[in-house]
């Protein structure tokens, strides 16, 4: 059976949803832009479920030890299961600190995004895997490490010129087709159009290409999954 995903949903798709998924990641916990702590923490969740603290409010001057206590007193309040750190800004030595920091603090398990786990034991937070690469080399710089994957439709589109090839990560809302033919073994399904000098492949995963994909990844030292509840609420 496939890994079940936690579902990151923000503050009113909880509030809104009439069926709360089985397991949630509540996401956008934030710097706070006006303090040394974190912002837009839930009041309450279900109990198992994750929060996600992310860096799109850059951190600058934020205390380490104050967001170690909130996260603390949070997570056992609300019988959380996990923290995960999503940050998305490499290079910056206060998040470094800050990893660190936690990893050490917190009372349940913490993952860390790649742009900063290299040197910490924790488990590693990792993006999506495009649909064009094998899972088993998406994951094998981590090998031997836990690994929280974050999981997506991840539409791509290759262009083929005389050239070489060019690669784009669509949008999640981007237009795909209705059908296409299934790669098994990158768990995506694709479609070809062509033109004289031009092949164009739009690659995309549907919910049993994910599903193929999770129990792979269960077999490859993931641990956990996680996914937008915006792409994912046909789980």
């Amino acid at each position: 059976m496939a890994i079940v995903p936690y579902l990151a949903m923000t503050a009113a798709e909880i509030q809104n949803s009439p069926d709360l998924p089985s397991k949630i990641a509540w996401m956008a916990c934030h710097f706070s832009a006006y303090g040394k702590a974190l912002s837009n923490l839930p009041q309450t969740l279900p109990p198992g479920s994750v929060l996600m603290v992310d860096d799109s409010t850059p951190i600058y001057g934020h205390d380490p030890a104050l967001i170690a206590e909130q996260l603390c007193t949070l997570t056992e309040n609300l019988e959380c299961s996990g923290v995960l750190l999503d940050f998305q800004r490499p290079g910056n030595p206060e998040a470094a600190v800050l990893a660190q920091h936690l990893s050490a603090a917190l009372p349940c398990p913490i993952a860390i995004s790649e742009q900063y786990a290299k040197d910490m034991p924790a488990p590693v937070f990792l993006s999506p895997a495009a649909p064009s690469m094998f899972l088993k080399d998406h994951l094998s710089p981590w090998v031997g490490r836990d690994i929280w994957l974050d999981i997506s439709p991840s539409p791509e589109l290759l262009c083929l010129t005389p050239t070489g090839c060019d690669c784009t990560l669509l949008s999640p809302g981007a237009q795909i087709p209705e059908t296409g033919l299934s790669d098994k073994s990158l768990h995506c399904h694709y479609h070809i159009r062509t033109s004289p000098g031009l092949a164009e492949f739009t690659l995309w995963r549907t919910k049993e290409d994910l599903e193929d994909l999770s129990r792979e990844a269960e077999t490859m030292g993931v641990v956990g999954l996680v996914g937008l509840y915006q792409e994912l609420t046909q789980w």
